[in-house]
């Protein structure tokens, strides 16, 4: 075999390996959000009702049978799921709840996904966040400012049903960027599906 024939083929081995590689591993992210944490976030563009409606319904419920697993020392034991939810970087000015001009077009994207069938079921909590600057007693006020503000606009704007959407404030405890505790994703909204 010459040189520029077994380099060949062995390319072709090595990118082979590299594809089934890559085609094997579970994309753990789609493309158009972060996984922060446990928080999906949803970003600009990405904001779009069909990104929501993925991230907001809830999983199939799992078929429950009976049986028996026996496990050592909490092996297998498997981590609670992950609740239905997206973070929304409608961000909000230092000290302020008032939403501006893009959160609204945001919101307005929201609001048809809460429209959508897919979702008419289903109740969300709507968490404000705070930074961590100032005092943690104004920050949970704040927060919860936030919270109906964004509540608030999707009920009078969009007619969706004020008992669908409860309003949290969660003050300054989760920070999605904590090594710029002043960043403007730590001063955000999230929507979590409430499942029955």
């Amino acid at each position: 075999m010459d040189t520029l024939s077994f380099k060949s083929s062995s390319l072709r081995r090595a990118a082979g390996l590299v594809l089934a590689t890559l085609l094997a591993a579970p994309l753990a992210t789609p493309l158009w959000a972060q996984d922060i944490g446990d928080t999906r976030v949803l970003k600009g563009k990405n904001v779009t009702e069909s990104n929501l409606l993925d991230a907001l319904t809830p999983p199939p419920e799992p078929v429950v049978t009976r049986s028996l697993k026996v496990s050592r020392d909490g092996a297998g034991v498997s981590a609670p799921e992950r609740k239905a939810s997206a973070s929304l970087l409608i961000t909000f000015l230092t000290n302020s709840s008032e939403l501006t001009e893009s959160a609204k077009q945001q919101l307005d994207v929201v609001a048809g996904a809460l429209k959508n069938d897919r979702l008419a079921d289903y109740s969300f909590n709507v968490e404000g966040h705070a930074d961590p600057r100032g005092n943690p007693d104004a920050n949970m006020l704040l927060s919860q400012h936030r919270a109906e503000s964004v509540r608030d606009y999707l009920v009078t704007t969009h007619n969706i049903a004020a008992d669908r959407l409860k309003a949290e404030g969660k003050g300054d405890h989760d920070l999605l960027n904590r090594a710029v505790p002043a960043a403007p994703e730590n001063r955000r909204v999230t929507i979590v599906t409430n499942t029955k």
